[in-house]
């Protein structure tokens, strides 16, 4: 039990420590100021004739805030003053989505956390490689609190040089978790008029798109009462808002629509008629639903987590465990008291680092993280410490070396069973959880709409669903005198319980060569087997009595090791080629492509998949790479578009959060002419032909 407990510690450790990394920003130029601002390139070395953003990273103190363009009822927005060196020039300020923030009755458009105008750099092409471009500009703001405010300035520098364009990954990450807190271009006509003191603006929005706290910025000044509260209606395709006009005569309105944290829309109305009507959004949570919607939410969320936590079961990396603790619980025959104990010991080790994960996730998302669940599967290093970490279990379970805590032989009444059991649930939820099973995905998302103690309880849920059937067991005698009577089948039931582990490997290996190409499955492959030479070591010590720590340090070092130096520089590349081949042609995801496409009124089926995802592959296998399927979407002139979410990628995660999802699959069927319809999660060839049929 003490090996699997340091083994399991030693990789929840090293997760933590690549996940925390990920948090790590670059260093601001702290003065005095209020709001702390530095000035950040998206690259060192851009080529010529190319554009570049350049960031206003500004951090308030406690207490504080900024400013966005309209300032609202008072305060002031950034204005710059550069100098830059010949053959640069520099385009309009683009700000984040921004808050609302009444004082005294006094309407203002804030940032009350850390955010970060965006503002394009232009290269002309004649600049020569190796110039060196020092940039400079003097920003002013206002810094205020409930009570004072202070203008503040700051001559913000930077030096880039000519090259090649080549964009360092942190960087590019940062500028990715900026540029989704931008609002998007509405791509419509939006209209107002003015009816008495009445402004209306029909906005073209569909009729199912998700909507959450809903306000409007208006970028046009004086456009109307900033203060007054602003009604929304739905009618049909059409988001419609009502305040109070300002009075002044005006030919268009531009603002920025807000439709969920950090989310909006950047729209410009012009006159038009735009009669009144439809039915209203309930606007009075900020940023999270009313108490009253919030607990139906949490009740969906929750029973969706317990029953996709309840199909985790069957995944074979969590089957064997399972299995192997269901017979242990057999063994303690009417020991009512010793089952429940293990029972809820293996409950607590699943629901704890289920939390845990959902917490961490939560966590990086606050600090502008862009991802979802399953996030540990994004990263290389991550799939490597699983894929030692299932090799130990598989050799263990083909009686290589011994674990007391998930042998077949352990007692229940020893004095290690309840911790033993702690530790073999944070084992099961620690390989389960990054699969995403039916059910799982909108309780998932939900989740990252709710309040942090809601959202844990959620995690939790899931965590609960996958210990239920072992629960249950525990509980119930009539359960337990339903499974086989101990006995010497026992120890071949367990090596056959290897296999599933060892295809397990498999799959972590032949993902791990999806993100790092040939070099990281050769490291893998050599790492697994190092380690396995040092639990055959292990083993041979423990048959012939002695102790087993011995080959434990540099089995852990080693493992260790391999995965801080995985080479990352290699992707994958069997991607292109692979969808080259598919039977159903596909495209890459991308917003704009798919704008495009809807543009041209073309029908477009858009799935969202990843290589670590099971329920994701069964469904390409069974329903989408089908000639069927293909046949039908080619009579109909379907196009396809894929977003490959095997790799962290901020434009994906960006898409899923905005239609209420957290992880995959997903899978969107958008119709010319009709709102975009969200498929089940297990599909058959009769769902996507019945689309076009």
């Amino acid at each position: 039990m003490r090996l699997l407990r340091t083994l399991l510690a030693a990789t929840l450790t090293l997760l933590s420590l690549f996940a925390s990394a990920s948090l790590t920003a670059q260093p601001l130029q702290r003065g005095p100021n209020n709001i702390a601002a530095s000035l950040v390139a998206e690259r060192a070395e851009p080529a010529p004739g190319s554009t570049i953003d350049l960031a206003f990273a500004m951090t308030p103190k406690s207490g504080w805030h900024g400013y966005w363009e309209n300032p609202g009822d008072a305060g002031l927005g950034m204005t710059l003053t550069w100098d830059l060196p010949k053959g640069v020039g520099v385009g309009e300020l683009r700000y984040p989505v921004p808050q609302t923030l009444i004082i005294a009755g006094l309407m203002n458009h804030v940032y009350e956390g850390p955010y970060a105008p965006l503002v394009a750099l232009k290269l002309d092409s004649g600049l020569a490689p190796g110039t060196r471009l020092p940039i400079s500009v003097k920003a002013d703001w206002l810094a205020c609190t409930d009570e004072i405010c202070v203008p503040e300035s700051a001559t913000l520098t930077t030096s880039l040089t000519v090259g090649n364009g080549t964009a360092d990954a942190a960087t590019a990450a940062r500028f990715d978790s900026w540029r989704q807190r931008l609002p998007a271009p509405l791509g419509s006509q939006a209209t107002f008029a003015v009816d008495g003191q009445t402004l209306r603006i029909a906005i073209p929005f569909p009729a199912a798109g998700a909507i959450d706290a809903p306000h409007f910025f208006a970028r046009t000044d004086q456009a109307l009462r900033y203060a007054t509260p602003q009604a929304f209606y739905r009618d049909g395709d059409r988001l419609i808002v009502e305040t109070e006009a300002s009075g002044a005569a005006l030919q268009e309105i531009g603002g920025v629509l807000r439709i969920g944290e950090h989310l909006g829309l950047d729209l410009v109305a012009n006159p038009g008629k735009v009669a009144p009507g439809g039915t209203r959004i309930e606007t009075a949570a900020a940023a999270t639903p009313v108490a009253g919607n919030m607990l139906a939410l949490l009740a969906t969320a929750l029973g969706g987590a317990l029953l996709g936590g309840l199909l985790l079961n069957v995944m074979p990396c969590v089957f064997p465990i399972l299995s192997l603790k269901a017979i242990s619980l057999a063994k303690a025959g009417g020991d009512e008291r010793a089952a429940r104990r293990d029972a809820l010991a293996y409950t607590a080790g699943i629901v704890l680092v289920c939390v845990a994960l959902g917490g961490l996730l939560l966590a990086l998302r606050a600090g502008g993280e862009q991802v979802g669940w399953a996030f540990q599967l994004q990263d290389p290093r991550i799939i490597l410490a699983l894929l030692l970490l299932v090799t130990a279990i598989s050799f263990n379970l083909a009686g290589l070396f011994e674990f007391g805590s998930i042998s077949a032989g352990s007692s229940l009444t020893a004095k290690g069973g309840a911790a033993g059991s702690f530790w073999t649930g944070a084992l099961a939820a620690f390989v389960a959880t990054p699969c995403t099973a039916p059910f799982m995905a909108a309780a998932m998302g939900s989740a990252l709409i709710l309040p942090v103690p809601a959202a844990l309880l959620v995690f939790a849920g899931l965590g609960l669903g996958l210990a239920l059937p072992f629960l249950a067991i525990g509980f119930v005698p009539a359960l337990r005198r339903m499974l086989p009577r101990p006995g010497a089948w026992m120890a071949t039931f367990r090596r056959i319980m290897a296999v599933p582990m060892f295809l397990t490997a498999l799959a972590l290996i032949w993902l791990l060569g999806q993100q790092t190409g040939n070099n990281g499955v050769l490291w893998g492959l050599a790492a697994a087997m190092a380690l396995a030479m040092l639990l055959w070591w292990l083993g041979a010590r423990q048959a012939g009595g002695k102790s087993g720590w011995l080959p434990i340090v540099p089995a852990l070092a080693s493992a260790a090791a391999a995965i801080v130096l995985l080479p990352m520089d290699a992707g994958g590349g069997s991607s292109a080629q692979a969808t080259a081949e598919a039977t159903l042609p596909t495209q890459a995801f991308s917003e704009a492509r798919l704008a495009e496409l809807r543009a041209a009124n073309t029908s477009v089926f858009a799935y969202f998949t990843a290589d670590w995802c099971i329920t994701c592959k069964a469904n390409e296998a069974a329903a989408i790479q089908r000639e069927a399927t293909a046949a039908a979407f080619k009579r109909a002139g379907v196009v396809v578009l894929e977003g490959d979410w095997t790799r962290r990628d901020a434009e994906i995660s960006r898409y899923l959060e905005a239609q209420g999802r957290s992880g995959v699959p997903l899978y969107v069927w958008y119709k010319p002419g009709s709102a975009p319809v969200i498929l089940p999660q297990v599909l058959t060839v009769d769902t996507l032909t019945a689309l076009v049929g």
